[in-house]
């Protein structure tokens, strides 16, 4: 397909959408339903205030608790399906480490010290590493997803776009949630919320959650469960209005993943004994033996003061840590070719300062953010053909300052103009080692013997600042009073950093860090709410001028494994979503999304290693985690039943073929899927109990979310996949008071 050919297919799309309006009426009249109802208006905080959904300038999906608990929705990871152009999943090896892409722009790489594309906020608290990060939805208001660079309001690593994890206040009424659901490979999980209020002014609330469950396969080399569920979340909160002008709210979070460690499955067959691909995909051989345990908690104090009618004080000061144990058998052999031990640690501290001012024609804020953090850690390369072992551990301290606004001005009752800007410094301070260790099995690094290295690769403590101005403009207008229209420009901006992996003596200047990319976006919505009393939706066409895009590189040589972070250059990123719900009948509710998504590098520079320089390698390369099209449907048909409300939804989602790295292998990379989901919740007439039953991938549809990729003779042709869940089925009782 040329050039011109996709823009034109974008720019149809966006006038479909202009055109849904029309289409929606006379549904509307076939239906027999009335161009008044007055569907609900949906409430965000995409710029730091409560806004409808509807005039807010930005592509924000936004999905309530009510919403997410009529498809089961277990874990954020939900997102992926219902959200258009979106990428969030587990990260390869993992069991709860968070992966993030929105319109081709994030961080696959989990390791200490690199940040992700996708910023992560609880309750407006920023959540700098991925571990720990796939939350479970529970004890939640709404999730909201913004695509796009929101370097202005959200500020670091927003380059991508932010994923809101919104809980709810406490209304001063006693409430009681209790949860308990069983399904498929013994899953048995069980939730209970609870708040209640003290006195007039004083409240506390918590919610507790344990999800077991056996694994789809089995580790035949140990018996272990592989691809099992093992997690503890609980939450406390305490909230105190001394005034109707002041609030205050204490919260603590805290999550423990002992799920068993997660090593894939062999695609090719190799030299040793028990390298052999498996039939069933979800089964292992690897030998690592060791424990695989995370666990994140965070403390937040939120304050808030109405100053006036007008004027809004609010200040969010956070504290996080983490730490995580795991182990990654990249062989999934018996034999120790190249097994990864590992552990990470993080702890931040931030503090936000909001002045937001709500006027008759002016609305905005204007702020200050602090962010003091470290990320350490270290991980063994036990290269048993090589009868070596690379140890390779150091940290990242980060400070950072930044200084933000975003107003929106009502030039008349139709037309508002915003105008957003960010200043941020960061400061990074990065202390690296790497060395060559004789014989297989732990270093010292990892919690091995003492040791003296036989070859010092990297080491190194350097310094270095980054910032970054980043604004951002939007002009929207009121086409009538359920349509909306915006064009936007926005720039987003990820800090640079050291290389953890870096190895000096096959890559010198790894020693001097990479630089920070950047992204320039250019956007132009239509959105309508309530049309015809039928349909709600949003749609976007956008343009991406990417800079200095930072990508991982692990290439096997003779002698290991060379790692180094490049900033390759320059790419370009379009495309164009759809999204809304539309009300059939009255009791026929279809909810849709759509996206189309091109991404090309124009600029791909990669350092060759025999030659010691950098080459454009373009042609050779794509995006990872970006597939062209994805879609989700589903059809929510509510009937009166057993005495009380029955909802049924059956849904499809699709994800076109994409590539697993930036370098294509037919091996890993996913051909594209369908997942079919149907899920059925009945109601008491009371609203106290409430039944559901949820099928999630009907067809049992074997797809690739992940991989390894250590072919040669030395790895033993290490080349290993990671796939989403087969088949399950889970049943669900909740009672509510």
């Amino acid at each position: 397909m040329t050039m011109k050919r996709t823009i034109l297919s974008a720019a149809a799309l966006l006038v479909s959408a202009s055109a849904l309006p029309f289409a929606a009426s006379a549904v509307a009249q076939d239906a027999g339903t009335s161009a008044d109802t007055v569907r609900d208006v949906v409430t965000v905080t995409a710029r730091r205030r409560e806004e409808s959904l509807k005039d807010v300038p930005v592509a924000v999906s936004a999905l309530s608790a009510d919403q997410l608990d009529q498809i089961g929705a277990q874990d954020i990871t939900t997102l992926q399906a219902i959200t258009p152009n979106a990428t969030v999943q587990v990260a390869r090896g993992s069991n709860s480490t968070l992966i993030s892409f929105i319109r081709g722009v994030g961080q696959q790489d989990p390791l200490w010290g690199f940040e992700p594309g996708v910023g992560l906020y609880i309750d407006d608290v920023y959540v700098a590493r991925p571990q720990g990060a796939v939350l479970d939805i529970f004890d939640i208001e709404r999730i909201e997803v913004l695509r796009g660079p929101q370097g202005t309001l959200y500020g670091r690593n927003t380059i991508g776009g932010a994923i809101k994890y919104v809980t709810a206040r406490m209304d001063g009424d006693p409430t009681l949630m209790a949860r308990v659901s069983g399904g498929s490979y013994n899953q048995l999980d069980y939730m209970v919320s609870a708040s209640t209020p003290l006195s007039d002014t004083f409240a506390v609330g918590g919610a507790y959650a344990r999800y077991t469950r056996d694994g789809y396969g089995e580790n035949l080399t140990t018996g272990q469960d592989h691809y099992n569920k093992d997690v503890t979340a609980f939450r406390l909160s305490a909230e105190w209005t001394p005034t109707d002008d002041l609030f205050f709210r204490l919260a603590y979070d805290r999550v423990e993943d002992d799920s068993n460690p997660r090593h894939g499955s062999r695609i090719l067959p190799g030299a040793l004994p028990g390298s052999t691909p498996l039939d069933d995909i979800y089964d292992t051989r690897a030998g690592l033996v060791g424990e695989n345990s995370v666990s994140t908690e965070g403390l937040s104090l939120t304050a808030e003061w109405n100053f006036s009618d007008t004027l809004t004080f609010k200040s969010i000061t956070a504290y996080r840590e983490g730490d995580t144990d795991t182990i990654i058998d990249f062989d999934n052999t018996p034999t120790p070719v190249l097994d990864i031990p590992a552990y990470y640690a993080d702890d931040q501290f931030t503090q936000e300062f909001q002045l937001a001012y709500e006027g008759e024609r002016m609305q905005g804020v204007v702020g200050v953010y602090y962010l003091d953090s470290t990320a350490e850690g270290a991980f063994d390369t036990v290269a048993g053909l090589l009868g070596i072992t690379i140890g390779t551990g150091g940290s990242v301290d980060t400070e950072s300052y930044a200084i933000f606004g975003d107003f929106s001005y009502d030039v008349t009752d139709r037309l508002r103009v915003s105008l957003g800007a960010r200043y941020t410094e960061d400061k990074k301070t990065g202390d690296v080692f790497r060395a060559n260790y004789l014989g297989v099995g732990r270093t010292p690094l990892t919690g091995g013997p003492a040791a003296t290295p036989i070859l010092l690769r990297t080491d190194y403590t350097s310094e270095r600042s980054f910032d970054q101005f980043t604004p951002r403009l939007s002009v929207s207008y009121d086409l009538n009073d359920q349509l909306t229209g915006y064009a936007s420009y926005s720039q987003g901006f990820k800090s640079g950093g050291f290389d953890m992996r870096g190895d000096a003596i096959l890559t010198p200047d790894t020693v001097n860090g990479y630089e920070p990319e950047t992204v320039d976006s250019f956007e132009l919505g239509l959105k309508g709410e309530n049309i015809g009393g039928v349909l709600n939706f949003s749609s976007a066409l956008f343009w991406s001028d990417y800079q200095d895009q930072q990508v991982t590189t692990q290439v096997p040589t003779a002698t290991g494994i060379a790692s180094f972070v490049d900033n390759v250059g320059q790419s370009t990123i379009y495309g164009a979503e759809l999204e809304g719900s539309l009300f059939l009948t009255e009791n026929l509710t279809a909810n849709f999304a759509l996206g189309w998504l091109q991404a090309e590098f124009d600029e791909f520079l990669r350092y060759d290693l025999v030659a010691q320089a950098y080459v454009d390698i373009s042609d050779q390369v794509v995006f990872q985690n970006s597939p062209e099209w994805s879609g989700y449907l589903g059809l929510t048909y509510t009937a009166e039943a057993f005495g009380g409300d029955l909802a049924v939804t059956p849904s499809i989602s699709y994800r076109d073929s994409y590539s697993q790295f930036e370098f294509p292998n037919p091996l890993l990379d996913e051909d594209g899927y369908t997942l079919v989901d149907l899920s059925a919740v009945w109601s008491a007439p009371n609203e106290h109990w409430e039944i559901g039953l949820h099928g999630r991938n009907l067809t049992d549809e074997e797809y690739r979310i992940g991989g390894y990729n250590f072919p040669g003779a030395i790895f033993d042709d290490s080349v290993v996949a990671f796939y989403g869940p087969p088949r399950t089925f889970t049943a669900t009782l909740t009672y509510r008071y």
